[in-house]
């Protein structure tokens, strides 16, 4: 009898144990880890943003926020930069745009002053939007502002994630939208008697500077921000 009963609770408990565990929620998958900022990436590469705070990076941090692993340009939005200064490297990010959104990518731009002018700017733009149709070549997503226009065609839907890369070789620049070259200039032989816009450009003649994210104001997201110094 006590034999019985014995056998009965432990019963009683495997099966309690068993309707214990189909009732748990599956565990969820862990979040890919990502580099502190300042750390060794991958192939050479630099993490310039650890996906948690906006360490590493100066200007104006009151005007964008990290939300979900990204940095985002706030409606106060304007300039925020790198804090160390790169002159020719490899950048590679991911932004995402919203409708009509505008920002764009300083580099070697110092840390005050516009850095499409003052350094040179990598637009970052929603130009499929009605209220960008009279935009001119050069305004285009990942131009060189004022400068040398981007091949069009390559910009993901708004709400995606486009991968970009930005190779700085002296005078030499290139950018790579979702795996397509969309600029391939030397941008001292494209302003040789003027610029594409008629305005002055003291920024390409720079050796190096800062990063800079050129915010207007609208909502863009980065992320996955790395850089290789190139020697």
């Amino acid at each position: 009898m006590i034999r019985c009963i014995a056998c009965l609770v432990v019963a009683s408990s495997a099966a309690f144990g068993m309707c214990a565990m189909s009732q748990a929620p599956a565990p969820t998958a862990p979040k890919a880890p990502t580099a502190p900022a300042g750390t060794a990436a991958t192939d050479g590469f630099t993490s310039l943003f650890d996906g948690r705070t906006l360490a590493g990076w100066g200007g104006d941090t009151q005007g964008y926020v990290v939300e979900d692993g990204a940095i985002k340009c706030t409606p106060a939005g304007r300039n925020l930069h790198s804090v160390g200064e790169y002159g020719d490297f490899h950048l590679k990010l991911q932004f995402k745009l919203a409708p009509g959104s505008n920002n764009g990518i300083g580099i070697r731009a110092p840390k005050d002053g516009d850095a499409a002018f003052e350094g040179m700017e990598i637009q970052v733009l929603d130009d499929t939007a009605a209220k960008w149709k009279d935009l001119k070549d050069w305004q285009f997503c990942c131009s060189v502002y004022g400068v040398v226009p981007a091949r069009r065609g390559h910009l993901k839907p708004v709400g995606e994630w486009n991968e970009e890369e930005i190779i700085a070789k002296g005078s030499h620049i290139t950018v790579k939208l979702n795996g397509h070259v969309v600029v391939d200039a030397d941008v001292a032989e494209a302003s040789r008697g003027g610029t594409a816009d008629g305005r002055d450009h003291p920024g390409l003649k720079r050796a190096s500077g800062h990063i800079h994210f050129c915010g207007h104001g609208d909502p863009v997201w980065f992320r996955a921000i790395e850089i290789k110094e190139l020697k």
